[in-house]
């Protein structure tokens, strides 16, 4: 079996790197571009660190902000028409998940029209031409959008989120400097970098994970169980840790997928709206558990990049008890809420019957029943 790895042809990381994104528009040769971000960036004047530098440039853009925290349906199409309308040959989104992933769909659909039907983009879309060219610029640490070939779209008539797998919609650049992330409130810092935390334990742990994503997942863990702490403290060096780890963490699960933390998180959003980085955080401890007889020897090396001292020392179960509570303990730190007092009993059955339906359940490394499922929401209860 031949495993593969699509990455960004192109990637700028460190303090300054955003001036790199004139560079590359102009040796593109792009004329205009549709700027993509949310509404809060270009109220607080994060946009505008991008777009000042387009100006000075004379780069023409027209700006599209309607982009909601869980991006919808209507946030794609009203983009696809906006971007029909802009005369724009390339998308610059700026943001966290929610830019970058209405920005993909939108880029998706301009190239391939055939699937205008934003629901006809769910699990491996067989789209034929790439998407518009995107040069993505993360202003959270997390969701590492900017290196996957993932995106995930809010139903909201159906109340269900459903994730897109697309090679075609990477990013042709990435520009990941810490000085984008600088404004993240402590509080968005700290779910961003735990969602970071969750993919690189899930890309570890998934059924797909082989030596090399193996090999980007720990030193991801490593970054962030080292940065995050200080990087809610807004820390520049926490800052730029945070900005490479959840990056790596992005090259390795994006190949390889993810498991039952995640559909279970993206039911919670959908549902409740809670926010992604929370409800992965608050999952992360019960999927370890759930998932622990079916990991090998993972969860030692996991405590060991965690920072868990006498790892080799350990028995088997010493250590994954090891690895869940440090990751317990990371979480306490950077202030997570480990309950979620909008789920209700009522919901329960149909929250585990998306969660089983969600396209990153299949990566989970041990089978689940709707009841088990049941249980692991009952716990965040």
């Amino acid at each position: 079996m031949a495993n593969r790895i699509s990455l960004n042809p192109t990637s700028y990381h460190g303090k300054g790197a955003i001036q790199e994104i004139i560079t590359e528009i102009q040796a593109h040769g792009f004329t205009k571009a549709f700027v993509a971000s949310d509404p809060d960036l270009v109220q607080f004047g994060v946009t505008a660190k991008v777009t000042d530098l387009l100006d000075s440039a004379n780069i023409p853009y027209v700006l599209y902000s309607n982009i909601k925290p869980n991006p919808t349906i209507e946030n794609v199409t009203s983009g696809v028409e906006a971007f029909k309308q802009s005369g724009a040959d390339c998308i610059v989104a700026i943001g966290g998940g929610s830019s970058m992933d209405t920005s993909k769909a939108i880029g998706i659909i301009i190239a391939n029209p055939e699937f205008e039907d934003v629901r006809s983009l769910e699990g491996v879309a067989p789209t034929k031409n790439p998407c518009v060219p995107i040069l993505a610029v993360p202003t959270t640490a997390g969701t590492a959008a900017e290196v996957t070939i993932n995106y995930v779209i809010t139903d909201v008539e159906k109340e269900r989120k459903f994730v897109c797998v697309d090679p075609h919609d990477m990013p042709i650049v990435a520009i990941v400097d810490p000085d984008m992330m600088a404004s993240m409130p402590k509080g968005l810092t700290a779910a961003t970098g735990m969602d970071a935390l969750t993919h690189a334990i899930e890309g570890y742990t998934t059924k797909g994970a082989w030596e090399m994503t193996d090999m980007f997942h720990l030193e991801a863990i490593r970054l962030i169980a080292e940065n995050l702490r200080a990087a809610v403290e807004n820390d520049p060096k926490g800052r730029e840790g945070m900005a490479l780890g959840q990056y790596i963490a992005g090259m390795g699960f994006s190949n390889v997928g993810l498991g039952i933390d995640h559909s279970m998180a993206h039911t919670l959003s959908a549902h409740y709206d809670t926010p992604h980085g929370v409800a992965c955080a608050s999952l992360l401890p019960i999927s370890m558990e759930f998932n622990r007889d079916h990991t090998g020897e993972k969860y030692r090396e996991i405590a060991r990049a965690m920072g868990v001292e006498g790892v080799d020392a350990m028995s088997q179960e010493e250590y994954r008890d090891a690895a869940i509570e440090a990751v317990k303990q990371l979480s306490h730190d950077v202030g997570i809420n480990p309950k979620n007092d909008r789920i209700k009993e009522e919901d329960l059955d149909q929250l585990a019957i998306d969660a089983l339906n969600d396209a990153c359940y299949p990566g989970n490394p041990r089978e689940a029943t709707k009841e088990q499922v049941i249980e692991m929401f009952r716990q965040l209860m």
